[in-house]
């Protein structure tokens, strides 16, 4: 996939922000923490702050153009995890408020693989 580099950098600096931003607020909101206990996992404040951390290091990995093949991966994978729990139960509302619900998620994927695809390090 060839890209320019000023339109990979701006790329991976839009990732990089929503996964840091992402990352910090799990550990300052108290309604993502609702959230994650409703979503019925398994010691679910724990793996929310295992995601967290996941999000901070890969987002700075990303931001600083630093083992940004590696670190698209775990965000994929948290991607797909939030995508199936959080956005696939809302198919029985109808496709159109489903579709609606995962729009920005459908996006946070494209660009990650984009990112995955692109990276040769």
């Amino acid at each position: 996939m060839h890209m320019n580099v000023s339109a990979m950098n701006l790329l991976r600096y839009v990732v990089a922000y929503v996964f840091i931003i992402s990352g910090i607020m799990k550990f300052v909101s108290t309604e993502l923490g609702n959230h994650f206990i409703h979503l019925g996992l398994p010691y679910p404040l724990t793996v929310m702050y295992v995601v967290a951390i996941v999000e901070l290091i890969c987002g700075a990995l990303i931001l600083m153009n630093k083992r940004v093949k590696k670190a698209a991966m775990p965000l994929l994978v948290i991607m797909i995890a939030a995508f199936l729990l959080t956005k696939v139960p809302l198919l029985h509302t109808g496709f159109f408020t489903f579709a609606f619900n995962a729009r920005l998620d459908v996006v946070m994927l494209l660009l990650l693989f984009i990112l995955y695809k692109s990276h040769h390090r």
